[in-house]
């Protein structure tokens, strides 16, 4: 089977949610698919992905704040900290959302309601180039 697959890169300035839904879409318009399920994979274990509400922004800041007090970062906590006080942490909300997302492709477009985006949630203190992979088949 073939696979269309493009890989985007998103500069963060650290932690917070990052829209990039635009250059999905746009990618996928370069493309055509009438449908399919489009992969969007992130290659980190200190960022990962979501699909939130895009319409108020006090979503996504509520959403950081929640995760900065679901794990605090207190150094004397974690082992692994070889990068920081905000390493293990990192990798641990990562293990709380996602490092890899699914998204119906219909009629052409991303299958995603009014007031969804994809976000990539860093999670590091300083910023970072984030790489994330989006893969679909060929019709």
């Amino acid at each position: 089977m073939r696979q269309f697959t493009h890989q985007i890169h998103i500069a963060t300035q650290g932690k917070g949610l990052y829209e990039f839904t635009r250059e999905i879409a746009s990618w996928l318009q370069a493309h055509q698919p009438l449908t399919g399920l489009l992969t969007v994979f992130c290659q980190h274990t200190s960022a990962s992905l979501l699909i939130q509400e895009n319409a108020d922004p006090d979503v996504v800041a509520d959403l950081a704040d929640f995760f900065d007090r679901l794990v605090p970062e207190e150094i004397h906590l974690y082992r692994h900290t070889a990068e920081g006080p905000d390493d293990m942490t990192s990798h641990i909300r990562s293990v709380f959302t996602r490092t890899q997302v699914s998204i119906p492709i219909r009629d052409g477009k991303l299958a995603l309601c009014t007031w969804q985006s994809v976000y990539l949630f860093e999670h590091r203190e300083r910023g970072h180039r984030r790489s994330v992979i989006l893969q679909l088949p060929a019709e």
